[in-house]
C-alpha cells in the first residue's frame, strides 16, 4: 500500500498559537488607536501619503539574513499588489516544504541543514546555449526586482509576499530556447542528508514541476532569490524558487537545481501523486473545487474571516488570454 499523503485542509484551518496571541494584542491596541486617530486627524492621512517599501515596516530584524539590492527601491513596481504584506515571521514559519517535514513549522525548524553555497543550476534541453551556472552568476543576469504578490495555497489559505528575484523570461532568453521548446521543466535538489524529509517516501523525489513556455515567459513569472529585501530563507526555497502568482502555491518549486526546456508536457510531482486532485495547470479558479474542499473562498493568514477567491488569484487581466478557448474545468 502506498504511504503517499495528500495535503489535508484541517491543519490550514487551525490558527497558530502565535497568530492567536498576536490577534489578541491587536484587538487590545485597536481601542488605543481609535482614540489616537481622533486626536491626530489629518496626520493619519499624511502618513499614508508617504509610502515606504514593505520590508521597512514588517521585518523585525531580517533573521540575520543578508540584504539584497533591488532595481525598484524607490516605490511600488508595476506588478505589485497594494495589499498589506503578510508579516515576515508568518511567511517564514508557515510553510509547505515536504523535503523538511509534513507540518507547517517543520521547514523553519529543519531547513538549517540545507547548504545553499556553492550551488549550481543546470539549464539544458531545447536551448542553443545549455550550461551549468553558479547561482550567484545566474542572479547577476538581470537586476533584481521586488514583486509584492498574492500567494494562494491549494489548501485555501493565502498570504501577500514581497518577493525579490529576476523574471524567468530574462533567464530563458540568455540560453536561447529553440523553436521546439514548448514547456519548461524544473527539478529540486535530491539530498536526504540535507533534506531529511526525503528519507520518507511521502512523494516521489525529486520534486518536479513544469510550465508551458508562454507561461514561463509571462512578465509575472519570477525566479525568487529573496523576500522582504533579504536573502531567501532556506525554508522558503533557497537559494532560488519559482513564483507563479496566478497558480496555486504548490507550482512554486523550491531549491531548484535544474531547468529543462522540452517539447512535451513534463511530469509534475503532485499530478503524479494524485492526478484527480492536482492538474498540470493548477490555475487559481474559485469555480473548480478541489475534490475534497471548496476553492470559492480563502483564509488570509492573520485574518479571522474568509474572503472570496479571485479567478487567477486576481491576475486575470495579465494572464487570462493565455488560456483562451481552453476548458478550465478539464484543464485544471
Amino acid at each position: 500500500m502506498s504511504d503517499k499523503k495528500a495535503p489535508e485542509p484541517p491543519s490550514s484551518e487551525i490558527t497558530p498559537e502565535q497568530q492567536y496571541l498576536r490577534r489578541r494584542e491587536f484587538i487590545k491596541n485597536a481601542g488605543l488607536f481609535v482614540g489616537a486617530a481622533a486626536v491626530v486627524g489629518g496626520g493619519i492621512y499624511l502618513l499614508g501619503m508617504k509610502r515606504t517599501r514593505p520590508m521597512d515596516r514588517y521585518v523585525p530584524d531580517g533573521g540575520g539574513l543578508a540584504s539584497l539590492p533591488t532595481a525598484n527601491t524607490q516605490g511600488p513596481g508595476p506588478y505589485d499588489t497594494d495589499e498589506k504584506p503578510t508579516p515576515f515571521e508568518d511567511i517564514t514559519t508557515y510553510n509547505n516544504f515536504y523535503e523538511f517535514g509534513l507540518d507547517k513549522n517543520d521547514p523553519a525548524r529543519n531547513a538549517h541543514t540545507l547548504k545553499t553555497r556553492p550551488w549550481t543550476v543546470t539549464i539544458d534541453g531545447e536551448v542553443h546555449k545549455p550550461q551549468t551556472v553558479d547561482i550567484d552568476q545566474l542572479i547577476s543576469w538581470s537586476p533584481l526586482e521586488e514583486r509584492v504578490y498574492r500567494m494562494r495555497c491549494v489548501e485555501a489559505w493565502s498570504m501577500v509576499i514581497p518577493w525579490l528575484g529576476l523574471p524567468l523570461g530574462a533567464l530563458l532568453k540568455r540560453v536561447e530556447p529553440t523553436s521546439r521548446a514548448k514547456y519548461v521543466a524544473f527539478t529540486t535538489l535530491v539530498d536526504p542528508e540535507q533534506m531529511p524529509g526525503q528519507k520518507r517516501q511521502v512523494l516521489d523525489w525529486p520534486y518536479v514541476e513544469g510550465l508551458r513556455l508562454d507561461e514561463a515567459m509571462n512578465p509575472l513569472t519570477l525566479m525568487a532569490v529573496g523576500l522582504y529585501g533579504k536573502t531567501l530563507p532556506n525554508q522558503n526555497g533557497a537559494p532560488m524558487r519559482l513564483v507563479v502568482p496566478w497558480k496555486y502555491g504548490f507550482k512554486g518549486i523550491k531549491s531548484i537545481v535544474k531547468i529543462t526546456l522540452t517539447e512535451q508536457e513534463p511530469p509534475t510531482t503532485w499530478n503524479l501523486s494524485a492526478p484527480h486532485e492536482y492538474g498540470f495547470y493548477a490555475n487559481v479558479n474559485p469555480q473548480v473545487d478541489h475534490p475534497r474542499w471548496s476553492q470559492a473562498t480563502e483564509r488570509r493568514i492573520g485574518e479571522y474571516s474568509r474572503r472570496p477567491t479571485l479567478p487567477f488569484n486576481g491576475y486575470a487581466e495579465q494572464v487570462a488570454s493565455l488560456y483562451a478557448g481552453m476548458d478550465l474545468r478539464k484543464n485544471y
